[in-house]
């Protein structure tokens, strides 16, 4: 299997290197794609197109990061199947994932053209962007089905322990955004309307070039109508494992949904704008953690898979080690020069003061997220992602929202004071990950999948 990358042998920081530097690029260039949406239109259509692209894709992000959780089950599972040597099982984990993505893909298509003013009307979106942030969310459900396959890709390749074609397959769609984007967005003057297509486009651009080229290297699935079936046993282990991991997303997604409605109440379309920039910029500050948990995941499963559990144990240590290494530079920068990163967005001076007030307080999160993300990603990858589930869902339902409400309507400390609610919330969400590696329950076979 030429796509095929042992994670089971060698180095183990060169491995978790070699494999979590092509994710995090990856994730980089993916991240650009909404952060591309956000300064072309700050640049060309000011605040209330900013607000609207922030609104939108806080309302996308949320059905996105379902599909994103349920492919971590895929990655987990296949990842598993490779340890164990059970190649055979690839072929039909692949079919399942392609045609549940694709279901899933129609359903939130239709369900969200129906839902779409309820979710805005309850996130409070201020009136001057309300109409160009529906626009934004039509136009991006409408398209979803490229976002999930591309996706389901990316997940079925990270399993099989490569991560190099991911991203040469986002880089050529990231290209072709900024590109559309710039068009769109300047010259027609579409404003949070092109940002939305420019990005469906190069979704779709970059989930065709994918099959193509897989198809053209004799990839384990071949594509055929006939392959594309669900498996009822891959089905149930795809589940047992993505389930978890989607509600985690959408629950941590809702809460912070929760702190934009909250925003847009307290401080109108200036402060929606403000924390539209300080979220396009922590998309890319966690990014390092984000990768080694997702690096995590794929190695610790291939190893648990082959019942090396120390080795699994020391690529958590050491991911840890250097996503944190990471943060606390990132969290350096952001300390001394906050106003530099809200200019970058050509931001206006009144959304300048609310963001950086806001930005220095939530950056505490980055010195505790590779903690409770790294260990999320070993339980992962161990099959127990109903731990992080419950890990993200006392997080979020028992502190962040909690507190976003305290600091709001209570102590009143206006936005700035809202953004220390995130780090509040990730330091108790590591507390649970790091007690549960520690008892070492995550070493119990929880997918029971036998070894060749």
């Amino acid at each position: 299997m030429g796509f095929e990358n042992r994670l089971t042998e060698g180095n183990v920081a060169k491995q978790l290197i070699r494999f979590s530097l092509p994710l995090l690029i990856s994730n980089i260039v993916q991240a650009l794609y909404s952060v591309a949406d956000m300064l072309i239109v700050g640049w060309f259509s000011g605040t209330y197109a900013m607000s609207a692209v922030n609104i939108g894709g806080q309302v996308t992000m949320v059905v996105t990061n379902f599909v994103i959780g349920l492919a971590v089950g895929g990655t987990v599972l296949i990842a598993q199947y490779i340890g164990a040597k059970k190649h055979e099982e690839v072929d039909k984990t692949i079919g399942t994932i392609f045609s549940v993505m694709g279901i899933l893909a129609v359903f939130f298509s239709v369900f969200m053209t129906f839902f779409s003013d309820v979710m805005l009307k309850a996130l409070n979106t201020p009136i001057e962007s309300y109409d160009m942030a529906k626009d934004y969310v039509l136009i991006c459900m409408w398209g979803i089905v490229f976002v999930f396959g591309y996706n389901a890709i990316s997940a079925i390749l990270r399993g099989m322990g490569d991560t190099k074609r991911p991203l040469a397959f986002i880089g050529i769609a990231c290209t072709i955004n900024v590109v559309l984007d710039i068009i769109f967005v300047g010259p027609l003057d579409m404003k949070a309307s092109g940002a939305a297509i420019a990005t469906i486009i190069a979704q779709a651009v970059s989930m065709l070039l994918a099959v193509i080229y897989l198809k053209k290297s004799k990839f384990i699935f071949n594509f055929h109508h006939t392959s594309f079936r669900i498996h009822k046993d891959k089905l149930k282990l795809l589940l047992k494992v993505g389930i978890p991991s989607s509600a985690q997303n959408v629950i941590v997604g809702i809460s912070f949904l929760v702190l934009t409605s909250m925003i847009n109440d307290i401080g109108g379309v200036t402060a929606s704008a403000a924390v539209g920039i300080v979220g396009k910029f922590n998309s890319f500050a966690i990014l390092p953690a984000v990768a080694m948990s997702a690096s995590v995941s794929a190695m610790a499963a291939q190893n648990i898979g082959a019942g090396l559990y120390n080795r699994a144990s020391k690529t958590l240590i050491t991911a840890i080690m250097i996503s944190f290494t990471i943060s606390i530079i990132i969290f350096t920068f952001v300390q001394i020069f906050p106003e530099a990163i809200l200019l970058a967005f050509k931001a206006e001076p009144d959304v300048i003061d609310i963001g950086v007030s806001y930005l220095k307080s939530f950056s505490y999160d980055y010195l505790v997220v590779p903690f409770a993300f790294c260990f999320n990603g070993l339980l992962n990858g161990a099959g127990y992602s109903i731990i992080s589930m419950i890990s993200s869902t006392i997080s979020s339902l028992v502190f962040r929202i909690p507190l976003v409400l305290l600091f709001a309507r209570v102590l009143q400390t206006g936005v700035g004071g809202l953004g220390y609610a995130a780090p509040i919330a990730t330091f108790f969400a590591m507390l649970i990950g790091g007690y549960f590696y520690l008892s070492g329950k995550w070493k119990n076979d929880k997918l029971k999948i036998k070894r060749s």
